[in-house]
């Protein structure tokens, strides 16, 4: 088994050296490096250089959107995949079924796609929606058949509860047809996850928690005659000893005013979302005892929506936490770090090594050409 790692392209307000807050309509702390075309270019193409397959990038009224986004920075890098995290109560099922195939045909096939719900109604309706969240979920289902046939070359026509089309059939298929990655907690998110999703997104829990909703997921995937992947989305402190990792976690920690955790935790509090609500009973806005199990730190959840833990240690503590879960049935991990350019780095020359030293992970970079000596040892012989 090779695992999939993939990145995260920070559009959500920047980048930086501390925690970036945003999400879930929150808006995002000061950031010192900008979400900008030449700065998000040196993230992808770090990326890219370390191994990683893809780069996830979020949707919502806190960030740049998504799609223009990654089309943009598909012409400035070579192969690394874009994970576009988008809405179906935004566009219609059509016009996103095309705009993947343009994607997919003029980016040579490095689209796969995160398909957000909305767990937010006050953020839905900024977009028109104004939906409950469980016939949001109702509709997205009824969203991902009519795509998924377009994809297959049907002429569909269809009339649903909230979504209708007429003799409805694509000119240009996507090829590859794009994975579809969904992620979701409440029972709702489950059966639509276990209808049509490719990979099932877990925000990043205790194992015991994930090996539960692998579980839930699974025998509901079962029930529709479907096998699915499984990823996980959490962010990364890695250094060469666990002393200087945790030394990081907890200048990060440092830089968290007290009055910023206390205004962004009374803020998710009100989100409908259960995955957020799983986030924040890891914590419970308070500072102590956030390593929640060894090597997992819960203090980015402090003050970001959406991901708010961390693996934290040494080069090889991270390997071996990303083995236990590799154990349980995750395949594709979604990181990120503070910076992100750097952090690219820190795990891509740190922790990747071991795991293909362990079988875990195959590097599908091309060969790069190395020097075979240095000149001046060689001149000293």
């Amino acid at each position: 088994m090779s695992l999939q790692f993939h990145w995260f392209l920070p559009t959500n307000g920047g980048d930086g050296r501390h925690v970036v807050g945003g999400g879930h309509g929150l808006a995002p702390g000061s950031s010192g490096r900008p979400a900008d075309v030449a700065y998000l270019t040196q993230v992808a193409r770090a990326a890219e250089d370390n191994g990683f397959a893809a780069a996830l990038t979020p949707t919502g009224a806190w960030c740049e959107d998504a799609w223009l986004s990654t089309a943009m920075l598909s012409q400035t890098t070579d192969r690394l995949k874009f994970l576009v995290a988008f809405r179906p109560g935004v566009v219609s099922p059509y016009l996103a079924a095309q705009m993947a195939g343009t994607f997919q045909n003029m980016s040579g096939g490095r689209l796969l796609l995160n398909v957000v719900t909305g767990g937010e109604s006050h953020e839905q309706r900024m977009y028109g929606d104004y939906l409950d969240k469980d016939a949001r979920y109702r509709r997205c289902d009824e969203f991902l058949e009519i795509v998924r046939r377009l994809w297959a070359g049907e002429t569909v026509d269809f009339h649903g509860e909230h979504l209708s089309v007429d003799a409805a059939s694509l000119g240009q298929i996507p090829d590859p047809v794009p994975d579809i990655y969904f992620g979701g907690s409440s029972p709702a998110a489950g059966l639509v996850a276990a209808k049509h999703a490719d990979v099932y997104l877990t925000w990043g829990e205790p194992p015991d928690a994930v090996a539960k909703k692998i579980a839930w997921i699974r025998g509901l995937a079962a029930e529709q005659g479907r096998t699915i992947r499984f990823g996980i989305r959490m962010h990364t402190i890695t250094r060469d000893t666990a002393e200087e990792a945790w030394a990081e976690a907890d200048r990060l920690l440092a830089g968290i005013p007290p009055e910023a955790v206390e205004t962004v935790q009374n803020g998710l509090r009100r989100s409908e979302s259960e995955g957020q609500k799983r986030m924040l009973a890891l914590h419970n806005g308070s500072r102590d005892r956030l390593e929640i199990y060894p090597n997992l730190w819960a203090g980015v959840g402090l003050v970001r929506g959406g991901a708010g833990t961390a693996l934290v240690g040494s080069h090889e503590q991270v390997a071996d936490r990303i083995a236990e879960y590799a154990a349980l049935g995750i395949e594709e991990f979604i990181l990120s770090a503070y910076p992100h350019l750097e952090g690219a780095y820190w795990f891509g020359e740190g922790v990747l090594p071991i795991l293909a030293e362990r079988g875990l992970w195959k590097d599908e970079r091309p060969r790069r050409h190395r020097n075979a000596r240095v000149p001046f040892a060689a001149a000293g012989r």
